[in-house]
């Protein structure tokens, strides 16, 4: 079971200050996700939904308690150690599609392997294959301002996934789309999770994306409770 292990949180707490206040979001929360599973977050707003999805990637920092990423402490990594494990491991989609506006959906998806050093044409073909599955492929060369709503969530899901991460992690994915253009953009993204045997970790209200998870976690009062 152990090498099966995706991720796993071990009491994790995360206080922040606020003058002389503490406000505590996470009170000790302990969670495994095993390899391929789908596993959503639900709760009420300010409950600490992106604030566990951010230090369970290393985008933030935990005030104790420990996170294993494939088995690699992220929490005790230094910020380098925690892009490098990012890279290999990670895979982010976030409401907001973030991708660079600079750059044409072809170069954003091929981003992630440039970083890790993969040869810009080898990197580039990747991209464009992958940017065909997900029904961009007449838009290689737009930026995202010329892209729609639904495109750049598309474009942004192939990004994450264009390194076939272990985990993939999520945040409110279709909360930015309309009904129509969030299913598509859902039934993609598991879709592209079953074929990469990618675990699937998704902060989200969408119920229709709850009853296509194995598991649905509800963020209470800093705890985990099981729905």
């Amino acid at each position: 079971m152990r090498n099966k292990i995706v991720l796993s949180c071990s009491k994790i707490q995360k206080i922040y200050k606020d003058n002389n206040r503490d406000i505590e979001v996470l009170l000790g929360i302990s969670l495994n996700v095993i390899k391929g599973e789908r596993i959503a977050i639900m709760g009420s707003s300010g409950s600490g939904k992106t604030t566990l999805l951010q230090v369970m990637g290393g985008l933030d920092t935990v005030t104790s308690g420990s996170i294993e990423i494939h088995g690699e402490s992220i929490n005790k990594a230094n910020e380098n150690q925690k892009s490098d494990i990012r890279n290999r491991f990670l895979g982010f989609i976030y409401q907001f599609h973030h991708l660079l506006h600079e750059f044409t959906a072809q170069e954003n998806v091929a981003m992630p392997l440039l970083i890790r050093g993969i040869d810009k044409s080898l990197a580039m073909d990747a991209a464009r294959n992958l940017l065909k599955r997900v029904g961009l492929g007449e838009r290689l060369s737009h930026r995202p301002p010329k892209l729609s709503g639904g495109e750049r969530q598309r474009a942004a899901i192939a990004r994450a996934l264009i390194t076939k991460p272990k985990l993939l992690l999520a945040d409110e994915p279709t909360g930015n789309l309309d009904l129509e253009n969030g299913r598509h953009v859902m039934e993609l993204m598991l879709e592209l999770h079953r074929e990469f045997a990618t675990s699937l970790v998704v902060v989200t209200h969408d119920e229709l994306i709850t009853k296509k998870m194995d598991r649905i976690l509800e963020l209470k009062d800093g705890f985990i409770v099981v729905k």
